[in-house]
């Protein structure tokens, strides 16, 4: 790998056909307090991870108004506004936060346009490329809740929607309502229950974003064995690995750190070979 590889390395994909981004984004979760509650420790370090990606070619920032919550939003709009031209922020609603560690879901219509709408002043947007509703509502008709953002698409505050947290029945019954382009669930070596989801995006040419894409990756043989062989780190590793098992993954690893984002960006440039893929995918 180079010295000092970017976002660029991982080459591009396309979020809802007309928005080209490099396949390496960030997930900014991580810049808030602990429990994803209130300020980050340092406000400073948080702002100057935002700026480091960006430098190094991050083009995809994926956040959530529930991520503070509001603070990520906030810290974004901070440090990179006005925005460069092929910045794409993706966020989502329809959770909301009692507490430290705790996400209760809401994906009511009127919280939903009020989350929204939140969201495009705090990051000060006039329109959100990306907007996702974060978890389908056991107590809301998914038609309800995407009838909602969908509106708010027509009224121009949103371009593209996706959908999170789904199984493959909630996302054929989400695209029969409204045009979806991505989907984000939970995805990495040692869990891979969306593996079916992930078919269906590169099927239907919507894009894959996993959360949690570099947890779990202690006492995986097949990635320490790599990662010694590339002199890499193990969280490159599984990032490379995303990359390589589908063109329709856009990995966002999150950190509030630059050294730590430094490091997952890495990966751009770190090319498996397609033993070790298959050795990742067989046992990890």
């Amino acid at each position: 790998m180079s010295a000092q590889p970017t976002a660029a390395a991982a080459g591009t994909i396309d979020v809802g056909g007309d928005l080209t981004v490099n396949r390496l984004g960030f997930g900014a979760m991580r810049i808030t307090g602990p429990g994803i509650w209130g300020e980050p420790p340092s406000r400073d370090q948080a702002i100057a991870t935002l700026r480091r990606v960006v430098e190094l070619g991050v083009n995809f920032i994926d956040t959530a108004d529930s991520y503070g919550p509001s603070v990520s939003e906030e810290l974004i709009a901070e440090a990179l506004h006005p925005y460069p031209d092929d910045l794409v922020i993706a966020t989502k609603g329809g959770l909301t936060r009692p507490g430290p560690n705790r996400w209760d879901t809401d994906g009511h219509p009127d919280h939903l346009r009020r989350a929204c709408e939140g969201s495009l002043r705090r990051l000060r947007l006039e329109q959100i490329p990306l907007y996702q509703l974060h978890r389908p509502d056991p107590a809301v008709p998914l038609a309800d809740s995407l009838g909602a953002i969908a509106e708010l698409k027509n009224e121009g505050k949103i371009r593209h929607i996706g959908i999170s947290n789904v199984s493959e029945g909630q996302l054929r019954e989400a695209q029969k309502i409204v045009p979806i382009v991505s989907v984000q669930n939970r995805f990495n070596v040692a869990d891979r229950r969306s593996q079916s989801l992930i078919d269906l995006c590169e099927q239907d040419q919507l894009v894959f974003l996993p959360w949690a894409p570099i947890q779990e990756t202690e006492k995986r043989v097949a990635v320490a064995v790599a990662a010694e062989r590339h002199g890499a780190t193990e969280h490159q590793v599984v990032l490379a690995w995303l990359l390589a098992i589908s063109p329709a993954i856009l990995p966002i690893p999150g950190t509030g750190s630059p050294a730590h984002a430094e490091d997952n960006i890495g990966a751009a440039s770190l090319e498996l070979s397609p033993q070790e893929i298959r050795a990742i995918s067989e046992g990890g």
